[in-house]
């Protein structure tokens, strides 16, 4: 199965205070940004904000559960490019896009090159990200 180039998913997601202070502390990032409420309002930013580690994870697993529904995936490559920080009680839309499919016989598959963004609350492009996934065998 191969997407065609121009193919577009997209899913929106709450974010929350809580949540976001958990994922910081869990992967260990102690910056105060990310899980200080005091702290974070003193900041530039006015509140607590999503750690890169999240967002970059928060796309590339929305890749993962997109291509899945279609066939057996795995990741790649993905870069991303951080452009302005996530507001921790924002809701953000995670958009895809496919750029290039091929078949590769070297992996038994489809390689799938992806652009794509997480866009703010305000229409603002907060993550820019490249990727690459492997589609093999369809499902079922």
């Amino acid at each position: 199965m191969i997407f065609n180039e121009g193919h577009r998913f997209n899913t929106k997601v709450q974010l929350d205070p809580q949540s976001v202070s958990d994922f910081a502390i869990r992967v260990g990032d102690h910056n105060p940004i990310h899980h200080d409420h005091d702290y974070a309002v003193t900041s530039r930013y006015g509140n607590l904000i999503a750690s890169g580690p999240q967002t970059s994870a928060m796309m590339m697993s929305y890749t993962a559960t997109y291509f899945s529904q279609f066939s057996p995936m795995v990741g790649l490559e993905f870069s991303f490019k951080f452009k302005s920080a996530v507001r921790a009680d924002d809701e953000v839309k995670m958009e895809w896009m496919v750029i290039k499919s091929r078949k590769s016989k070297k992996f038994g598959g489809d390689i799938i090159e992806l652009q794509g963004r997480m866009v703010d609350s305000s229409g603002n492009t907060a993550v820019g990200a490249k990727g690459k996934v492997l589609l093999s065998q369809k499902l079922g």
